[in-house]
């Protein structure tokens, strides 16, 4: 049996199937920018990373902060222009989380995004009120794949890491998991199974879909 008392969420690719608008949004601004993406999976390079992280990465030279911060605003635009205020949910991830909610497990969102992101993606999913802790990029000094944001969230549960179970789609936020002690589980909505294993997960599934806290808890 896996001994786990609460359950860490990453938001992008776990709960809700942003990847299309982020992958437009990166594409409009490195076209205003004026720079070519090296391959057609450059933006695999920002999966679970905040913005201001994710740019140098992408724009191959390192960026004064006042161009990361007028090149981050530009692109939470461009993902919220996109979006529309319409966002899909991974499919199954409203009804389990719902379900862990009437179980009474303690549960937290960390993630990468903004809050302005969190609270348009909630909202539009109608989980505002289903996340009593949420961690944001605003609330950590380092990105995934630091642990910081996994561990500010278990700490705010008031839960100790090795008893948190963590759903990240991405290699870093897998590593961030496993740096804060914490079980990771991945989501194949942008890696592989392969490469979720390889990154340390110890489950991966394909969606939330007949998931039960009951099969979590099953080895």
């Amino acid at each position: 049996m896996i001994a786990a008392r609460a359950v860490i969420f990453d938001m992008d690719g776990v709960l809700v199937d942003s990847g299309p608008h982020h992958r437009a949004s990166w594409r409009a601004l490195l076209k205003e920018l004026g720079v070519e993406p090296k391959d057609s999976e450059f933006w695999r390079l920002t999966i679970g990373r905040p913005v201001e992280e994710a740019l140098p990465l992408l724009v191959g030279r390192r960026l004064s902060s006042q161009e990361i911060a007028r090149y981050s605003k530009r692109k939470a635009d461009l993902f919220h222009q996109a979006a529309d205020g319409r966002f899909v949910p991974v499919r199954g991830a409203v009804v389990f989380v719902r379900a862990l909610e009437a179980r009474g497990v303690p549960k937290a969102l960390a993630t990468s995004a903004s809050p302005r992101s969190v609270t348009a993606v909630l909202e539009d999913l109608g989980l505002a009120r289903e996340f009593p802790v949420v961690v944001t990029a605003d609330d950590v000094d380092r990105g995934k794949p630091d642990p910081e944001v996994y561990l500010t969230a278990a700490s705010r549960l008031g839960i100790a890491p090795r008893e948190c179970v963590v759903f990240e789609d991405s290699l870093v936020g897998l590593e961030a998991a496993r740096r804060a002690g914490m079980l990771p589980i991945g989501l194949s909505t942008a890696y592989t199974e392969a490469e979720l294993r390889n990154g340390g997960a110890v489950k991966v599934l394909a969606d939330f879909d007949g998931f039960t806290w009951e099969r979590l808890l099953t080895p």
